[in-house]
């Protein structure tokens, strides 16, 4: 071979790969903004019929809060992704290391972007495709039950408010606690956003078992004191009437640092009566090391001493018997407080201290109530009881247990299971049947 002719065969595979760079260069540049503005165009809205066309869907008012929580994320990713196009378009014409270096950092903004709206569209389009499966009909089961509690509040209210919308949305996870994320605040898991309606998120477990299900009441009751503006004055009137019954202030300090998860308890009783109580006791009857246990930033009262509040609204709306009941079965289940963390000044001062307290929650008129008491506005009486009571026969032989409110049921099928009126999954079943169908 000659000279001339090793020189053409050396050199082209070196002209072939110069020619290939700009190549692959400019499709990369090109392609950037592409990708990017698809993947917004696939953070879209959500459509009412996606989600089945059965009573367990998502409600319009759902989807549109969320629809609207996504156009405001997508506002910045829009402008990220027009920044991305006009840079990708002055790199390709002058490709150097500067308009390619702005065209990266374009890029790496837009993806974060991305991942922000990816993340909050993601949760709620898990949330949403719950309700196609086999437990669309135990979640909308639980809706219902929040519905009812909202319903009959708002009506007794002393004066009218603005009705809260959409209401609260039920999920299921796994775990061992149920929670609550109010309407308005700002979600770790959604990026930080405000949440637009209250999510209350059930174990798998409680689901299984609807009779410990007093924890719908429960967390329901956190989004109501907040939705009546009374996350200030409930912990003000706890001090104030601690005070005034002469408790130190650093014990009075305690219980008011506990508001929260006593006004659950308090709202959650008044809503669902007696059962309400005994699955609370489900919650909180653990080893005695647990139940006696003292956290000086928790905001759960100590277990041993939780029971009481609920025994002493008991007494105070009627029921006088099972509270009694309720106290020496709790009494017997830790039958020595010996070990307890739990301070001596507010061990001392216990018994003068939870009437105060349930005085200040539940008998204290709040201005945002319209004058009224959490009492006046959420009656609990033995005629209610009458009622669940029925509801809980009528339930254990599947008919039709009337006309009694979605939250009774809880008690009802309370009742039935404690009293062994059918068998569990028999009651399970009827209770979600008679609550899907409404």
């Amino acid at each position: 071979m000659s000279t001339a002719a090793e020189a053409v065969t050396l050199q082209t595979p070196r002209t072939r790969g110069a020619a290939e760079r700009p190549r692959v260069l400019d499709a990369f540049i090109a392609g950037q903004p592409v990708n990017v503005g698809r993947h917004l165009a696939a953070l879209r809205d959500f459509r009412s019929d996606e989600f089945g066309s059965g009573v367990a869907r998502p409600s319009e008012g759902h989807i549109v809060a969320v629809n609207e929580l996504l156009a405001q994320l997508r506002k910045p990713l829009a402008g990220a992704v027009a920044d991305l196009e006009a840079a990708a378009q002055r790199a390709q014409t002058r490709p150097d290391g500067e308009r390619l270096a702005e065209m990266l950092t374009a890029k790496s903004r837009a993806h974060d972007w991305v991942r922000a709206t990816e993340r909050v569209w993601d949760f709620y389009f898990e949330l949403f495709g719950q309700r196609q499966g086999v437990y669309g009909e135990w979640l909308v089961a639980c809706d219902r039950i929040a519905l009812d509690c909202y319903q009959y509040v708002f009506l007794h209210l002393g004066e009218a408010r603005s009705i809260p919308a959409p209401p609260p949305f039920a999920y299921m996870r796994t775990g061992f606690s149920p929670a609550t994320y109010r309407r308005n605040i700002p979600l770790r898991k959604l990026g930080r956003q405000l949440n637009p309606f209250p999510l209350v998120q059930l174990p798998y477990h409680r689901l299984v078992n609807p009779w410990t299900m007093g924890a719908i009441l429960h967390e329901v009751s956190h989004n109501l004191q907040n939705e009546l503006e009374l996350e200030r004055a409930v912990p003000m009137s706890i001090l104030r009437t601690l005070r005034s019954q002469g408790i130190p202030d650093a014990v009075a300090r305690v219980w008011t640092r506990w508001n929260r998860e006593i006004f659950g308890d308090m709202c959650g009783l008044l809503l669902g009566g007696e059962a309400f109580v005994a699955s609370l006791l489900d919650v909180i009857g653990r080893a005695p090391e647990q139940a006696l246990a003292y956290s000086p930033q928790g905001v759960h009262p100590t277990p041993y001493l939780r029971t009481f509040l609920s025994t002493e609204l008991l007494r105070r709306l009627g029921f006088a018997e099972p509270a009694a009941a309720y106290e020496r079965a709790w009494r017997m289940l830790y039958p020595s407080t010996a070990g307890t963390s739990i301070p001596p000044a507010v061990m001392s001062t216990w018994k003068q201290a939870v009437p105060a307290v349930v005085e200040a929650v539940c008998e204290t008129p709040f201005p945002s109530l319209g004058g009224r008491t959490l009492r006046q506005v959420i009656a609990f009486e033995p005629k209610h009881q009458t009622m669940i009571e029925e509801a809980a026969y009528r339930l254990a032989r599947g008919t039709d247990p009337g006309v009694v409110p979605e939250r009774f049921l809880i008690g009802a099928v309370r009742t039935a299971v404690d009293r062994r009126l059918a068998p569990p999954d028999r009651l399970m079943r009827n209770f979600y049947v008679e609550l899907s169908r409404r």
